[in-house]
């Protein structure tokens, strides 16, 4: 297989060029090796499609959501606005990101330091693919496959992203079937809010457990899901519950991989 080459802004830029899409590829989905295969499936079915796209690469900073999560604004505000310099630098326009967290600052927060951008989360853009006919999933390998859906917090709750990671399963033709807590009613995987970086508090179980204990009671083959932090709680619940070898974890964009062996 040929190696994807993904070119960053700065050298689209000094060829006078622009992307239709900038690639916002997020801390996790850069350093953590699992959330690597999640950034490389979407990279890959970007390049599939013909879509003209290109990420900051090093020039790409944390969004700054941890920080401002933890209650450290001074460190948010100056993580956003090297980045808003950045991106207004480039003139970006439209960004899309695999990461709910980088998602929801992006959007939601960005425009008030002077970063105005048109943001989607990966299933949104999935979407928009599939919807237009670039990406044609219907004849999936995966057809029937028993999938349990979890909804990020981030991109459910938070920005009512709820039936665009849904309409790709779908179009996977996987048998979805949901779970007790679902959609607004969803429960976190407990990464949220920058718990992932703290100790656990008092408690008689770890919520990312009872979080996969409502996975597993449905019976999947695969649990989904639209996030980083979300799949490595998820996966460690799997681990604990002594199912790895049964149930995989796995993002929809790997899913979509997976099912077109891209």
């Amino acid at each position: 297989m040929a190696t994807l080459k993904i070119q960053t802004l700065a050298e689209l830029d000094a060829k006078g060029q622009s992307p239709e899409v900038v690639f916002w590829v997020g801390c996790v989905g850069s350093f953590d090796q699992a959330a690597q295969r999640v950034t490389k499936a979407f990279a890959k079915i970007l390049d599939h499609t013909n879509t003209s796209f290109a990420v900051l690469g090093n020039e790409e900073s944390c969004s700054g959501d941890p920080a401002k999560r933890a209650g450290n604004e001074f460190l948010f505000q100056t993580q956003a606005l090297q980045n808003i310099e950045r991106l207004n630098h480039y003139k970006v326009t439209k960004i899309v990101t695999a990461c709910p967290h980088c998602f929801n600052t992006l959007k939601n927060e960005y425009p008030s330091l002077g970063g105005h951008y048109e943001l989607y989360h990966h299933s949104e853009f999935l979407t928009h693919l599939i919807e237009s006919g670039k990406l044609k999933i219907s004849e999936s390998n995966l057809q029937g496959k028993r999938i349990t859906y979890h909804d990020p917090c981030y991109l459910g709750r938070a920005n009512q992203v709820y039936e665009a990671p849904r309409r790709v399963l779908q179009d996977l033709k996987v048998d979805l079937t949901e779970m007790k807590s679902c959609k607004s009613n969803g429960l976190c995987c407990g990464a949220g809010g920058a718990q992932m970086f703290k100790e656990s508090e008092k408690g008689d179980t770890e919520i990312n457990l009872l979080r996969t204990q409502e996975a597993l009671d449905t019976q999947p083959s695969v649990i989904a899901t639209g996030c980083p932090f979300c799949k490595t709680m998820l996966r460690d619940g799997v681990k604990n519950k002594q199912k790895e070898n049964t149930v995989e974890v796995l993002d929809i964009a790997e899913l979509i991989v997976k099912a077109k062996d891209l």
